[in-house]
């Protein structure tokens, strides 16, 4: 049997390209009841655009402490970094979402993790207060 063409596959669909830059929205927009019935039906958790940002990426990043709580729930990894090397924590950090920041280091994430990591984002914000909540960890 051959291998499919390219232009055959899954990731080249229209279809399937137009439900993930719906699922893409819907966690940069914090829709979360309908994010999580995507991943419920099998929208992988870990999915990721063309830049490497996975749904709690761009959850975390634009502040959505619900969106990232679910995915979270359902198998989210919150050390992913995107392309650039940046995780969602340090995202987090950047934006200054403290629930969102709480509850990726709740759910496990590694402070120390991408490039600049939390923590040096942190620092670059003068933000004591994540600095010691990191040293916690």
């Amino acid at each position: 049997m051959p291998d499919p063409s390219p232009e055959t596959e899954p990731a080249h669909d229209p279809e399937v390209l137009q439900l993930a830059a719906k699922v893409f929205d819907l966690a940069r927009h914090g829709d979360t009841d309908t994010l999580a019935a995507y991943v419920d039906a099998g929208v992988p958790a870990n999915l990721t655009n063309d830049r490497g940002d996975t749904l709690l990426m761009l959850a975390a990043y634009h502040g959505h402490p619900s969106a990232v709580e679910a995915l979270l729930a359902r198998g989210a990894d919150p050390d992913r970094a995107n392309d650039r090397g940046q995780t969602p924590l340090a995202g987090a950090v950047f934006k200054s979402e403290d629930e969102v920041i709480r509850l990726l280091v709740e759910h496990g994430a590694d402070p120390a993790a991408g490039t600049p990591s939390a923590v040096e984002t942190a620092g670059m914000f003068g933000r004591q207060d994540l600095l010691e909540l990191f040293a916690k960890e």
